[in-house]
């Protein structure tokens, strides 16, 4: 079984805050936006580089939105940044109308996603957002595991022409992909092979799924691991390739179950090829307080939890 080593624990917003320093460099057409969150959304470098194409908005998020679809029509390309519940839920509207419907080249950037944003709770913690964003038609929406992958898909979607949903995290995570990679959007990519078991993961639970992943191998189930680092549009082929082998499959995602990954996987599946999925994803809830690996475990996003999933589907198989 193929094993990652964890090259020390990062942070993806950091990801994006290098890829977006890079871009500064390397693209002129290239300006970021940012709702109050310089800091957070680690966007100081650019700032300080590029102080003429730095727009400072303020807590002023849909503003945002519209400031950042106008500039497209000077041939701009935005990348706005502010936390995942600001970045969707709060301008859904502004989005919808000003982006989507008009088909805008704006990067759509969002760090703090899901319950590891930690003690700042509910309010803050969006379990949804895929949801919202994967349903606006025209809407290309990435979720990334590490900082590689995260500087990799914030370089790589200023080349790709239309509005992009970018999700990533706060907490410092294993960093374990390619730091040379090169990021394609829409492109699944096959971690590990196996034949009982396909395992499709998505921003920090692909770590976790990699860790499942060896602990079943010693119980002697093969899993074979995917990380879906594009939910829109999905790599259906690579899920019905891997499921034609296993039989069956386990989503993963730090989303609700209701209108993530696994949503859209089990559509592929009905679609083509039913088969027995389990889903490890938040049951229809909001979040709460707590240290992000407290919120994990209590809300069944770790390894341990896939492992479980991975036994359960396993047997239904059978």
């Amino acid at each position: 079984m193929k094993t990652y080593t964890n090259t020390g624990n990062k942070d993806t917003r950091s990801g994006f805050g290098a890829g977006l320093t890079e871009l500064g460099q390397t693209n002129e057409n290239v300006v970021a936006l940012c709702a109050d969150l310089i800091g957070s959304l680690k966007m100081d470098d650019f700032k300080a580089n590029h102080p003429e194409r730095f727009f400072q908005v303020g807590i002023a998020e849909a503003n945002m939105i519209g400031l950042a679809a106008g500039m497209t029509i000077g041939g701009k390309i935005p990348f706005t940044g502010t936390f995942a519940n600001f970045s969707t839920g709060r301008v859904y509207d502004q989005i919808r109308q000003s982006i989507a419907y008009s088909d805008k080249n704006v990067k759509i950037c969002a760090s703090h996603a899901g319950l590891t944003l930690g003690e700042d709770g509910a309010t803050h913690q969006i379990l949804e957002d895929i949801g919202l964003m994967k349903m606006l038609p025209g809407m290309t929406v990435i979720n990334t595991c590490d900082y590689n992958q995260t500087k990799a898909a914030t370089i790589a979607i200023a080349e790709h022409n239309g509005p992009v949903y970018l999700r990533f995290g706060r907490p410092k995570v294993a960093n374990f992909t390619p730091e040379d990679q090169k990021f394609e959007i829409g492109k699944a990519v096959k971690l590990t092979d196996g034949n009982d078991v396909t395992i499709v993961a998505t921003g920090h639970l692909v770590w976790e799924a990699l860790e499942a992943a060896k602990t079943l191998n010693e119980r002697g189930i093969s899993a074979e691991v995917i990380n879906i680092h594009t939910i829109k549009p999905l790599d259906d082929k690579a899920i019905l390739d891997s499921v034609s082998k296993t039989g069956c499959i386990v989503t993963a995602e730090e989303h609700n179950f209701l209108g993530g990954l696994g949503e859209s996987v089990a559509r592929v599946l009905s679609q083509h090829n039913p088969a027995p999925q389990e889903f490890v994803a938040t049951n229809d809830t909001f979040g709460e307080s707590g240290t992000p690996a407290q919120l994990m475990e209590k809300y069944g996003l770790n390894a341990n939890a896939i492992i479980k999933a991975t036994e359960k589907v396993v047997k239904r198989k059978n």
